[in-house]
């Protein structure tokens, strides 16, 4: 395989700049001042926590989480149940970043 040149990474950024922006500003000016319908709206709030499950999902869940054995794949999980529990009863970021935080420090300290 021969490695790109100049001329092609510039056609590579340029379509890539063209289509961010296309995606990302076009949207903008075409909803400026309109509302949008219910449905949409709440079909658009689920995004944010979505995507933030799948963040946590993919540092929770590896492929190779269990190569190190039981109890170290366990920890993280373990943790985040605690940071579950927490949310659940506070609603607070801030409490659940600690509870998390301290969870999984004394699930660490655990010789096992």
């Amino acid at each position: 395989m021969e490695p790109m040149g100049w001329t092609q990474f510039f056609i590579v950024f340029a379509c890539c700049s063209v289509t961010m922006i296309i995606c990302r500003v076009a949207p903008l000016f075409l909803l400026k001042g309109r509302a949008l319908p219910e449905q949409v709206e709440r079909a658009l709030g689920f995004i944010p926590p979505a995507a933030f499950a799948a963040l946590v999902a993919n540092d929770l869940l590896s492929p190779n989480m269990f190569d190190a054995g039981l109890w170290p794949a366990a920890i993280p999980l373990l943790a985040a149940a605690v940071v579950v529990v927490v949310a659940k009863r506070t609603h607070s970021l801030l409490w659940c970043g600690i509870a998390g935080v301290i969870a999984y420090a004394l699930l660490m300290a655990i010789p096992l």
